[in-house]
């Protein structure tokens, strides 16, 4: 009987597929003999770091900001302004501060003219002045004597409203319908002791000008002189 010879191409080629799979190794890519039906392994891709477009674009599907407050109608704005008004005149700071937030006016009126700025200011409530000054309170408003923020609080002898009000900008020199600066009503209306004495000194180093006449042709000096107020009138001097 005659043998079967394998042709030499036949085998020299499975000889070389053999080579290649050991050389490959343990861990090496698995050779595929021709006509396997074997299917071949995906590669898994590789990660790569999103690129700044990329994170930017996801970036951009976060939430949105909380929409903004709803404007309310002019009768539910005037009752939530004269409940700030009420607060501000009660010193209650954290209710003034939550309906600032709410969106009380610090600078509407109530009926005898005075905003919760306004008030503050002349009474010496400082953290509610404080709180209207942040809200954007008008610094030149006035009350019913036509009289700034200042005028009162110098009247008054509130030494550290005096400060905050002179270095929010209140104007020092103005005129109220009584024909006084605050200097004068500092002066006029309380006892010259050492409050109204630093209220004046304040009020001299901010640029107020005692030369301002009262309706009686009287200068700070000569009221401060004619009142009996020595401390005062010698601060007058030395300002020059």
């Amino acid at each position: 009987m005659r043998r079967f010879r394998a042709p030499a191409v036949l085998i020299a080629g499975g000889l070389a597929v053999f080579l290649a799979a050991c050389q490959a190794g343990p861990g090496g890519p698995q050779a595929t003999a021709p006509g396997s039906s074997a299917a071949a392994t995906p590669a898994r891709p590789s990660t790569v770091p999103a690129s700044p477009a990329t994170r930017a674009e996801q970036s951009s599907t976060a939430p949105p900001a909380t929409p903004t407050r709803p404007a309310l109608s002019a009768e539910s704005q005037a009752q939530l302004d004269q409940e700030l008004i009420a607060a501000a005149k009660a010193s209650n700071a954290p209710l003034v501060k939550e309906l600032i937030g709410r969106g009380g006016d610090v600078n509407a009126k109530d009926a005898i003219q005075d905003s919760a700025f306004l008030y503050a200011g002349a009474e010496g409530f400082n953290e509610v002045l404080q709180l209207t000054l942040a809200a954007g309170a008008d610094v030149a408003s006035i009350n019913r004597y036509g009289g700034t923020a200042l005028i009162p609080a110098s009247e008054h002898g509130h030494v550290e409203t005096v400060r905050i009000l002179i270095a929010a900008g209140v104007p020092v020199n103005h005129v109220n319908n009584l024909g006084w600066t605050a200097m004068q009503e500092a002066i006029l209306l309380n006892n010259g002791g050492p409050r109204q004495q630093e209220v004046v000194r304040l009020l001299l180093e901010a640029g107020a000008d005692p030369g301002i006449r009262d309706p009686e042709g009287r200068t700070a000096l000569q009221n401060a002189e004619r009142l009996g107020f020595a401390e005062i009138a010698a601060l007058i001097r030395a300002h020059g």
